[in-house]
């Protein structure tokens, strides 16, 4: 958590008025303060976003409404009180209504009142930091759950997924896109709507083969269904619709108005859609040179996103492969066989993390029937692996 978690900045164009507050309040709070709008741009900037930001409505090169709404996108979890004279009150008053500010002071300002507002202000921010925090536990904990029935129910479905995950991050880090969690989640679940079609399918579809009509209905309906499995989740919505239409060169996304989210979304089907033919083609024995020149070739592809494919090396992870024994596998091992059972169902697919539900599924599945003790496993030294953390 940033270092300004409880301090507030004062900004005003005067050195004087700045020097009183910090001497009407250093006792309560833990001031800092910016000689006009710039400055507390930099501020921001150099030192990172503040608790809560309090600027004098009117000041040369900036005025305290164009400093704040300029906050408003840098630190969102800003909280940010304007002070104003009479006469600015009505625009204050729409900058709240507008959300630009949380509530806004008259000067001259008592201590007692700004007191009470900076009070105000701070525990806003813990609220909304600590809401904040509880959403992306629980997404992360939502998307760990989610992952782990996908591996257990459909393993090809789920090796595939882990595949999207590393070449969309491999994307996203090449063009720099600001906003890649939301398109690392897209490729981790963007295969979850699998977990209604039956493995066989799966597997058949992955290998290849050709499907009957009524198989390949069930198959192209598995992004919908992953849709409908995310949209309720808070911050899935953009995610889900991205899962949706993953195959669909001119996405479709009705009852969505927002520019920015729109604007998202078509670029992670864009990207996801490239990741997915991207793995298709390698998975069918095509080298990464030649699959990004067919990519090319074929103009279905934003040329920008398959460029950035370019150098990338599935084979990058170091690791140390072993043999151990079923009875050995311990988390955090990832298998380099697969494993089936006698009557040649897949449970695991090669590259597949093992887990303690899985562990548990294998074990339970050793009692049952007979399944090969010996398995080859390999011990990442360095692992591809999806937080939230800091997102």
């Amino acid at each position: 958590m940033s270092s300004n978690q409880k301090t507030i900045l004062f900004v005003d164009d005067e050195p004087a008025v700045l020097e009183g507050f910090q001497r009407l309040l250093h006792r309560e709070f833990e001031i800092e303060v910016a000689l006009g709008g710039p400055a507390a741009l930099r501020r921001i900037e150099a030192a990172g976003p503040y608790a809560v930001i309090v600027a004098d409505m009117r000041m040369p090169d900036m005025n305290g409404i164009e400093l704040l709404e300029l906050v408003k996108v840098s630190s969102p979890d800003t909280v940010r009180v304007m002070l104003t004279g009479n006469g600015d009150v009505e625009t204050a008053i729409g900058a709240v209504n507008e959300g630009s500010i949380f509530r806004f002071l008259t000067k001259p300002a008592d201590k007692e009142t700004l007191s009470k507002a900076l009070a105000a202000s701070l525990a806003q921010y813990r609220l909304i930091t600590s809401e904040k925090e509880l959403l992306e536990k629980t997404l992360s904990g939502t998307i760990k759950v989610l992952m782990e029935v996908l591996s257990l129910v459909n393993p090809a479905a789920f090796s595939r997924a882990t595949r999207i995950l590393y070449c969309v991050q491999y994307i996203v880090k090449k063009l720099g896109l600001p906003t890649s969690w939301k398109f690392e989640v897209a490729a981790m679940m963007s295969q979850l709507g699998c977990v209604t079609v039956d493995p066989d399918i799966v597997e058949a579809v992955y290998g290849g083969q050709k499907l009957l009509p009524e198989e390949q209905t069930k198959f192209d309906a598995h992004p919908v269904v992953a849709r409908d499995l995310l949209s309720s989740i808070p911050r899935m919505e953009p995610i889900a619709w991205i899962i949706a239409q993953q195959c669909n060169p001119s996405p479709i996304i009705p009852g969505i108005s927002d520019p920015e989210t729109l604007e998202t979304i078509r670029l992670g089907v864009n990207i996801l859609r490239a990741a997915l033919e991207f793995d298709r083609q390698v998975a069918s024995g095509t080298s990464t040179n030649t699959a990004i020149h067919h990519m090319n070739e074929s103009k279905r592809f934003n040329p920008e996103i398959v460029q950035a494919l370019i150098g990338i090396d599935l084979k990058c992870d170091r690791v140390e492969v072993r043999t151990c024994r079923l009875k050995d596998l311990s988390p955090g091992m990832v298998l380099h066989q697969e494993i089936r059972t006698s009557s040649g169902m897949l449970l695991v697919a090669k590259g597949q993390e093992i887990t303690y539900p899985l562990l548990v599924r294998l074990r339970s599945f050793r009692n049952q029937q007979s399944l090969v003790e010996e398995i080859r496993v390999a011990i990442p030294h360095a692992s591809n692996t999806y937080s939230l953390a800091g997102k």
